[in-house]
């Protein structure tokens, strides 16, 4: 009776991950809406798609070897499906070198790195160690891109802003690491629990953030490279890899007016000194 109200708890927590995690798959949808839109995918980049693809097929794989995983199947599957269609999208409104250099990664990596795995662990181990490798394959995969956030959050404190890192975001994200760790924890699954207790560490501490420097001033960069108008946003997803959500950094208007001002005095400063430089010449010569 007790191992069948923790397998019910467990699977309530699973069904409440999988909404949450859906969401956060979707969330990229307005970016490639627009991509679509403008035929250009400007400077986003594909790599945080291909890594996510990558993390869910790995996912997706341990969980069909495992029982009573079909939780983490629909989820995976959906997320496979999700970045499969971002990445095509990608590639058809990218540029050449873009598009070559995600093509090479896709094949390396999604196809080529992931049938390697396939046949190591089919061939080289069997029963439960081979799920136990996989797992724990998982997990390394999981720990790993944890940098990347780690990079906004270092952007916030640098600028004092939190325009690059949506509270919305950083709470679902928490909140779907809070439902995953709960979930293998009730069933006794370390892979899937210990990915998602660094996740609600790192989704309290960018909420952390968000509150104190939500209302404070920001502090602009002094050097800013061209093409720096976008910016890509990568969080670490629950239980697939990790999510980018590109933001539009609003160019600064007022900025670029003042140093067009600037530059327009300094033309009609030139043009005075010429004109009287040429008033002087003009009085010698009638002397």
């Amino acid at each position: 009776m007790a191992v069948t109200s923790i397998l019910r708890l467990a699977f309530t927590f699973g069904i409440l991950g999988n909404i949450i995690s859906t969401m956060v798959y979707l969330a990229p949808v307005p970016t490639f809406i627009r991509i679509f839109k403008k035929k250009s995918t400007e400077d986003f980049q594909s790599l945080p798609y291909l890594m996510a693809l990558f993390s869910s097929m790995l996912w997706l794989y341990y969980a069909m070897l495992k029982k009573d995983t079909i939780l983490l199947v629909t989820i995976n599957s959906f997320g496979c499906v999700v970045e499969t269609t971002y990445i095509a999208i990608y590639i058809v409104y990218a540029a050449r070198e873009s598009r070559v250099s995600t093509i090479k990664l896709l094949i390396s990596m999604n196809m080529g790195l992931f049938s390697l795995i396939l046949l190591l662990a089919h061939f080289l181990v069997s029963g439960s160690v081979r799920v136990k490798v996989l797992g724990w394959l998982c997990v390394a995969l999981s720990v790993c891109v944890f940098a990347a956030p780690l990079n906004i959050l270092k952007q916030v404190i640098r600028t004092k802003s939190v325009e690059f890192m949506p509270f919305t975001l950083s709470f679902f994200l928490t909140l779907s690491a809070v439902m995953w760790f709960a979930y293998g924890l009730l069933l006794k699954d370390l892979c899937i629990a210990l990915p998602n207790i660094l996740g609600f560490i790192l989704g309290l501490l960018q909420m952390l953030l968000y509150g104190i420097y939500r209302n404070a001033q920001k502090v602009e960069e002094k050097k800013k490279l061209p093409g720096e108008n976008l910016k890509s946003i990568v969080i670490l997803g629950a239980v697939g890899g990790p999510e980018v959500y590109p933001v539009d950094a609003k160019p600064d208007v007022n900025g670029g007016a003042e140093e067009h001002d600037q530059t327009e005095e300094s033309k009609e400063d030139e043009k005075s000194m010429e004109a009287s430089q040429d008033k002087l010449q003009s009085n010698e010569c009638a002397v």
